[in-house]
């Protein structure tokens, strides 16, 4: 099957739409049993779309996934039951409350339920029998994430081990793995932040409206821009005010932060990346700092 580039894409990102979809015809390959985490956010945005484009004409051989903390933003929920409607696609969703409810899981004292996502899409990968699950993780993004091979082996526990990387030569893939284990596949690994959103214009890639700047009830704990909801809001000291921003990454609202931005197109976007001396996560992602290996931590347990 030779996938068609469109003219408007320029050489870097026909190389890497190429090599990303070559990734996934890989797993296809593969694996019998395929996930896509889907959150609604930009990236996986662009994995759908590179999934989608792999197959076509055939619809695609995977099934989406959700682990939904119920502290999501309201907006992207939305989006994401929109576009698995437009699409015609299967989404599963593992709610974070559940297990909360059967006493598997005990609420933060913080108030985020980002790092109590590892059990529940854990357990779902095993009870659904998913030997292959895409993610939209970038090696710009994180530490930890640039330590990670395109196809991520993970134990019967989803545990990662960073000894256990295999070299991927010449654009060669191993997806050999033992009973029990399972392979976290990301085709976007080689992107940068500035690649995914020139995609996203190439191809029309449509987003939740928070990503570009709109007026936000917003308060301020420790130095980020938080939107108040279900899972809490402002403390003693702590006001809100109503400020023009837009969210660089999307993730649970107790720790997902808003950037001052008046950026409302994506070539807007794309010069504020440019002048911006952090990464997005590093910006914006009060779960990144808990510690100072908080994301390797986080996946050595099974996290994505």
């Amino acid at each position: 099957m030779t996938e068609t580039v469109t003219p408007e894409l320029s050489p870097h990102l026909k190389d890497l739409e190429n090599e990303s979809i070559h990734i996934i015809r890989e797993v296809a390959g593969q694996f019998d049993k395929i996930g896509l985490l889907f959150s609604g956010g930009k990236d996986s945005c662009v994995v759908l779309e590179l999934a989608r484009r792999a197959f076509h004409p055939a619809a695609m051989p995977i099934e989406l996934l959700h682990v939904d903390t119920g502290h999501n933003f309201p907006e992207v929920i939305e989006f994401r039951d929109e576009v698995v409607e437009r699409h015609g696609l299967r989404l599963r969703v593992a709610k974070v409350q559940d297990w909360i409810d059967r006493g598997d899981l005990q609420e933060r004292p913080d108030g985020t339920r980002n790092p109590l996502q590892t059990v529940p899409l854990v357990e779902t990968i095993a009870e659904v029998g998913y030997n292959a699950v895409l993610g939209g993780a970038r090696r710009d993004e994180e530490r930890a994430r640039a330590k990670e091979r395109v196809f991520s082996v993970r134990d019967s526990f989803g545990g990662w081990d960073p000894r256990r990387q295999r070299p991927e030569l010449w654009d060669l893939y191993n997806g050999a793995t033992l009973p029990g284990e399972n392979v976290r596949v990301f085709p976007i690994s080689n992107w940068t932040e500035a690649d995914v959103w020139e995609y996203i214009g190439a191809r029309g890639i449509a987003l939740p409206p928070i990503y570009f700047a709109h007026e936000r009830e917003v308060f301020n704990r420790g130095g980020m821009w938080l939107t108040a909801g279900e899972w809490g809001g402002p403390k003693d000291g702590e006001q809100l005010e109503t400020r023009r921003v837009r969210y660089r990454t999307v993730g649970d609202m107790s720790c997902t932060g808003a950037v001052d931005s008046d950026a409302t197109t994506i070539d807007e976007v794309l010069v504020e990346i440019a002048n911006s001396t952090l990464t997005e996560r590093g910006a914006t992602r009060a779960d990144d700092r808990l510690s100072e290996s908080a994301m390797e931590d986080r996946k050595k347990e099974g996290y994505f």
